[in-house]
């Protein structure tokens, strides 16, 4: 079995509350999560107007796949132009 974890940094602009950013985030989350089917969540800097973390979890059998979906994923995000990426970390934990 094998688990695979994302961490995604976003740079959000022209935010001026943390409602503007819940509206960004949120979109982010739940369109990945129904597009993908996935677990999708805001895992830190929930407090910082500018700055989005969005964790990224799938578990299955094979690791390559496993990468392969992650990267799809966080692309697909890039994609919405809803904020900047500034990082991303992709881990895989064999169990």
């Amino acid at each position: 079995m094998t688990v695979g974890v994302a961490l995604v940094s976003f740079r959000l602009y022209e935010i001026r509350s943390l409602k503007d950013k819940r509206k960004i985030v949120k979109s982010l989350v739940e369109k990945s999560r129904s597009r993908f089917n996935v677990t999708v969540a805001e895992v830190a800097d929930q407090d910082v107007h500018q700055k989005a973390s969005i964790g990224i979890a799938v578990i299955g059998n094979d690791g390559r796949v496993l990468n392969s979906l992650l990267d799809r994923i966080i692309d697909f995000m890039e994609s919405l132009s809803l904020a900047e990426l500034v990082s991303r970390e992709i881990e895989l934990i064999t169990i």
